[in-house]
């Protein structure tokens, strides 16, 4: 989950107390002319992984068109 370190760090450093993170859809990342993470992939990987991965508390955030 690269995406989560920077939030992990800034955690760590006592920076943030909680990572969001607002990613497109799968219906509106297909649209974009660069691949982002899209929210139900990542959201996938936090439930396969479970709990403590990553281990900040964090909000996902999915927006569509």
């Amino acid at each position: 989950m690269d995406l989560f370190v920077k939030h992990l760090a800034f955690y760590i450093g006592d920076h943030i107390d909680v990572g969001v993170e607002i990613l497109p859809m799968k219906t509106l990342q297909s649209h974009m002319s660069s691949g982002p993470s899209y929210y139900e992939g990542e959201l996938y990987n936090v439930v396969r992984q479970g709990r403590g991965v990553p281990a900040v508390p964090l909000v996902i955030i999915g927006i569509e068109p």
